[in-house]
Order: structure tokens, then sequence, then C-alpha cells
């Protein structure tokens, strides 16, 4: 990952042709390339060989509770908006283990464990999930203390981003200002244009000195005005039609003010506390730890485990569980994406992906949950109250 400097060098045109020849040159480099492929019925994120690897023609159509794969009329790479995966997978593993140890006459020593990390490189990375893995850099790596796992991955991955080209049904990265553009943390963006005509090409920009040098090595030209201008106009159109919207003016105190607020038992008897939306969030970290032997107790090793806020042991100490019911853990989860990850980080957990709403069983929804408790507020404001009397009053 090169040092970021969005103005190395002026905005170029990429065939689509020779997109495999990127594709080759960070092969060379011994690069593991990751990007959007077809698999379990969706758009997911795995290793690619070939340009064909990319969901080519292919596009979802996404709503609350509702995820479908459609063919596009077109030979689209990237015509699709973001599926149950995430890079977190690979910066963020959700397995792995710490240690390994084996006992012999003077006792239990550990083994060293070489787990070699490959470098990354991966292919299409949207804007929300550029924001989403800063969000990770910062609580990995920011802090006092940084996790040498996640570190030693993400020092050493190669960003080829993608600006939108569509919105997707449960998409809001425009209220969260985190997209559709990718403005900072990649390599290189491209935004793929396609014509009637049947002219198909990426324009692309350059985020990095890796990403320039890597692009000197691919056929290119310089963009032409009219082709930068259909770009942002992809983008534009892309910021304008989000499916879905969230007021975030004040949505820190709003939520502080409203722990006991009735909305909170209306989504408990909807959520079935599966856990789904942690796992397909880009940002969310909770982890746990178990240590296993094998049967004869001669070895032992401690893995790291995704866990979830939405399980009862994961809030569970000497007594019980702190957050027994439903209500307790969707209302522990939203608040901190929402408001207490902004004292804790300097920044919002969400970043608008719509992942939560897609692929949560009963459709509950985010911006909807956000969206009643300000409205309950407004409605019960005092000057609300005179406007109503007043208008009552003129009746």
């Amino acid at each position: 990952m090169g040092k970021n400097n969005k103005n190395t060098t002026e905005k170029v045109i990429l065939k689509h042709d020779h997109f495999q020849t990127l594709i080759d040159l960070l092969k060379e480099r011994e690069y593991r390339i990751v990007g959007p492929t077809l698999g379990e019925g969706a758009i997911v994120y795995d290793d690619l060989n070939t340009v064909d690897d990319l969901p080519i023609g292919w596009t979802d159509d996404q709503d609350g509770g509702v995820y479908r794969l459609k063919k596009r009329n077109d030979r689209a790479f990237f015509g699709y908006t973001v599926g149950p995966h995430s890079w977190k997978k690979f910066l963020f593993p959700s397995q792995l283990r710490l240690w390994k140890a084996r006992r012999d006459e003077n006792g239990f020593h550990i083994e060293n464990d070489k787990n070699e990390i490959r470098k990354f490189a991966f292919i299409g990375v949207r804007s929300c999930d550029l924001h989403a893995i800063s969000v990770q850099d910062t609580v990995f790596m920011h802090g006092i203390y940084s996790e040498p796992n996640y570190k030693a991955r993400r020092e050493h991955t190669f960003i080829l981003a993608v600006n939108c080209g569509m919105a997707g049904g449960t998409c809001f990265c425009a209220s969260m200002s985190t997209g559709p553009e990718a403005t900072s943390g990649f390599d290189l963006a491209l935004t793929e244009i396609l014509q009637e005509k049947g002219e198909h090409y990426f324009v692309v920009e350059t985020g990095t000195e890796l990403g320039a040098e890597i692009l000197l090595n691919v056929p290119h030209r310089e963009a032409k005005k009219e082709e930068i201008h259909a770009a942002e106009t992809i983008i534009k159109n892309t910021s304008q039609s989000m499916g879905r919207t969230m007021e975030t003016k004040d949505i820190k105190d709003l939520l502080y003010r409203n722990y006991e607020h009735p909305r909170w038992d209306d989504v408990a008897k909807r959520c079935l506390t599966c856990a789904n939306c942690t796992m397909v969030c880009p940002t969310c970290f909770c982890t746990t730890v178990e240590d296993v032997t094998d049967l004869t107790g001669e070895h032992a090793e401690r893995w790291r485990k995704w866990d979830s806020c939405f399980t009862m042991d994961f809030s569970f100490i000497h007594g019980g569980s702190i957050r027994a019911s439903a209500k307790s853990r969707y209302r522990q989860w939203m608040t901190h994406k929402l408001a207490t990850w902004i004292d804790q980080f300097g920044t919002s957990g969400c970043v608008g992906c719509g992942r939560c709403i897609t692929w949560c069983p009963v459709a509950i929804d985010i911006t909807e949950e956000t969206r009643e408790i300000r409205k309950s507020e407004q409605t019960h404001s005092p000057n609300n109250s005179i406007k109503e009397g007043n208008n009552n009053e003129n009746a």
C-alpha cells in the first residue's frame, strides 16, 4: 500500500480488453488477486485468475431481506453493488490461530507458528468499503496498541477501487458521506463506462505512487474532457438514486437521549438475534478466544474467532449475561454503530453499505429505526406542540 496522493497523474483511459494485463502485472508481483465473482447464489469475494472470473454481465437486486442475482443486458465487469462479503474476511479473518503448544517431559512449550502472509490485491473495492477499511485501520493500527496480523496484511495490500455506477435498494452511502465516489485509500480507482455504440472502457485515477507504477505498464491513454465528464455524471446519478437515506445530524445525541424509547421494544419483537447484521457488516470486529487440545492432551492451540454482540454468551460474566434480551442486544449494536463508536474512534461505525438491511431475515432497517426515533422527538417537541395547537385553534 503506497502513500496516498490523488494528484500523481491525470485521469487516463483503460480499455476493457487491457484489464487482464493489469491482473497479470499484479500476479507477476506475487499478489494474491481477490475480487468479485459468482458463488453461493451471490456476488462474493474470492480468488481471481482471469478477467473471466469477474461477474461479467450480472447485477444484484436488493431490498430489506431480499437479495437476487439478475442478468444485465450488457457486459459490465462491475455492474452490481455489494454482496454478503466484505474485505475484512481477508484482513481480519474469521478464524486465526494465535499460538500452538506441545507438551514434553519439561511441560508445555510454545511452538513457532509461521503463518506466511501473502500480499493481497483487492479488485473492485467500493467507496463504502474503503471507509470501512479505514475504520478498522483506526481500531487495529492507529491506537496505543496495534494488531500485528491485521497490520501485516494491511500494509501489503494493493487496492483497486471502483466508483459505483448504480446504487442498490439498501444503499445509503451518500447519507454517510462515504460514497459513491472513492476519494482516498486506493492505489487506483476506476469508473466503468459502457456506451450504446459498443465502447467499453474505464476512466482511471491514480491514488498512490505504487498505483502509478503499476499503471505505467498497462496500455492506456490520456482521458478526454467528455470521458471525464461521463464518469462524473455516472457518479452524480448514482449519488442521487440511493435506495435508502439516513439523517445523521445530531445522531449521536439523538440515540443517547432515547435509551428507553418504545421503538426498541418494537424492534425486539422482530429481531431473531441471528447475528447476520454483524457478520456481513464491514466494520464489526467482535471476537472470542477458544482454547482447544487433542485427545491425548499433548497438543494445545488458541484460536481467535469472529463473535457477535447479538449472542447471549458475548456479554456473559459471572452471574449471567449483561444483555439477556433481544431489545438490549439490538440497542447495543445500533447505538454502538451510530453513537458510542464516534466517542471511541472519532467516526461513525456505519458506512452506509446497506448489507445489514439486505441480509436481515426479517428486514430490520437501521435507517428506518433511526428515522422513527427522530420522528417521535419531532412530533412531541414543544415547538411542534405549539404549532399543532395553533393549527387546531385556526381550524
